[in-house]
């Protein structure tokens, strides 16, 4: 980083120089001598240095001025799916994160369902979390879900 700053200002000093006319090239009154040794601005540079600096980002130096929503492109890129672990007994899929909600369907031990997103709810076997569904606006609870693809972002 500091290399390419101190190689993007070097860069811009000689193109500077190179571009401003100075009081010698405004009115020449007599050719200048050749000397034996005639070494320009590139001959003096390393190589490394004569490339074309990259541009950097503006959300890498400013990171408050970046407007991406990255829960919205997280979710809709990184599906999370996960498999239900209940050993024969079917999921039951609540309304809500939480024993107390209704149960709208149910999931058979084995399947795999799409995860949308995660929240806190009631306290099921040792955990307070449960899973959104990504095609039934249900929930499951965390404890009979294993993931096994990808993370699943809080709700």
């Amino acid at each position: 980083m500091i290399r390419r700053t101190l190689t993007g200002g070097l860069l811009a000093t000689v193109a500077m120089l190179a571009l401003v006319p100075t009081a010698a090239d405004a009115a020449p009154a007599a050719p200048a001598p050749r000397t034996a040794v005639s070494a320009t601005v590139p001959d003096l540079l390393p190589a490394h240095l004569l490339q074309p600096a990259l541009p950097v980002a503006r959300h890498a130096a400013h990171p408050a001025t970046h407007h991406v929503n990255h829960r919205a492109t997280h979710r809709r890129s990184h599906r999370a799916f996960g498999r239900v672990v209940t050993y024969r007994s079917p999921l039951h899929v609540r309304s809500g994160p939480g024993t107390g909600y209704h149960v709208i369907g149910v999931r058979h031990a084995g399947r795999l369902v799409a995860l949308k997103c995660r929240a806190y709810g009631s306290w099921v076997r040792g955990t307070h979390q449960w899973y959104r569904l990504a095609h039934v606006r249900g929930y499951v609870s965390a404890h009979y879900v294993r993931v096994v693809r990808g993370t699943v972002p809080w709700c």
